[in-house]
């Protein structure tokens, strides 16, 4: 693709145009105490992700149609759920609709078909997972730059998906960092671009695990996944309602309890999931036995430093 300056001035215009209709018509999220946000802030800003990848899509061939409906079908459920809060009951068939294009296109025979039932659920469980933790500035396009990059690496020496998908996804989370990448955001993703984000990361990952036969490059989200499970199993330990708001991830109680800046918690987020995409760059093609024990290694290093944090986290809440 030639026209990458061209495709960012049309992101940052669609950008500005956003904006004032959200100003328009209050498409905001307004501070709660839940939130850990302090003011009204414009929500569906990462609808500048849908809108890259629509551009990626007509530009270069209509190339991946399956994933492409699939993916702007759940950002139209999203973007109404930013509206007006939908029922699990009706996002859940969606989510499970846009997965299941997700496999369709990236070749859904490559798996035994009683494994496919746990893969929709694994893959509506990781957009769930992203949803959860866009909570705030700074966390959701930061570590989607560093997934991406993984990603783009190995890509680069392999060529499983065309690279200007990725390179289109990347512009749209520098235009979008550059409104959310603030102590005080101009607006927020949203479940529109929470959501597609994690549906196009999705994709690409699916895609390189197929071609590569590497398990370890599922860990190229670790850093989330570890904050969501480790979160997850404590709610369920202190018999908390699941289904109800809350502020107990690691990176909620980094800011709110031991008041670190929004950025700096994305940053640390960021950078730890660095180095271990870049080890998985180096490795994706190693043996199993190797890349089995670095994912045991990983699972360790960050169940042991989750709860370190967590414990010095509630030490200091005391």
């Amino acid at each position: 693709m030639k026209n990458l300056i061209l495709v960012t001035l049309l992101l940052f215009l669609i950008s500005y145009a956003y904006i004032k209709i959200a100003e328009r018509f209050n498409i905001v999220d307004k501070p709660n105490q839940r939130s850990s946000h302090t003011k009204n802030t414009i929500r569906g800003g990462g609808i500048l992700f849908l809108v890259a990848l629509l551009i990626f899509f007509i530009l270069e061939g209509f190339q991946y149609p399956y994933f492409v409906i699939g993916t702007f079908l759940i950002a139209l459920i999203s973007f109404i759920d930013d509206l007006k809060t939908l029922s699990s009951k009706i996002r859940l068939p969606f989510q499970f609709i846009a997965i299941f294009s997700i496999f369709y296109q990236a070749g859904i025979g490559s798996f035994p078909y009683y494994a496919i039932p746990f893969l929709l659920v694994l893959g509506v469980a990781f957009i769930n997972i992203y949803n959860f933790m866009d909570g705030i500035n700074g966390i959701t396009g930061l570590y989607s730059i560093v997934v991406l990059f993984g990603f783009y690496l190995i890509n680069l020496e392999l060529n499983v998906v065309d690279a200007n998908l990725i390179l289109c996804t990347f512009l749209s989370l520098l235009v979008f960092g550059f409104y959310n990448f603030r102590k005080k955001a101009r607006f927020f993703a949203g479940d529109i671009g929470s959501i597609t984000i994690a549906m196009i990361l999705f994709f690409i990952g699916v895609s390189l695990v197929i071609a590569t036969k590497s398990p370890l490059i599922v860990f190229s989200v670790v850093v989330y996944g570890a904050d969501a499970l480790h979160t997850l199993l404590y709610r369920i330990i202190i018999k908390e309602n699941l289904t109800e708001a809350h502020r107990l991830h690691l990176y909620q109680k980094l800011v709110h309890v031991k008041k670190w800046s929004h950025l700096k918690v994305s940053g640390v987020y960021a950078m730890l999931q660095l180095s271990v995409s870049i080890s998985i760059y180096y490795s994706y093609d190693a043996s199993m036995w190797i890349q089995y024990g670095m994912m045991l290694f990983f699972v360790f290093f960050f169940s042991l430093l989750y709860y370190m944090v967590f414990k010095r986290i509630e030490h200091t809440s005391i």
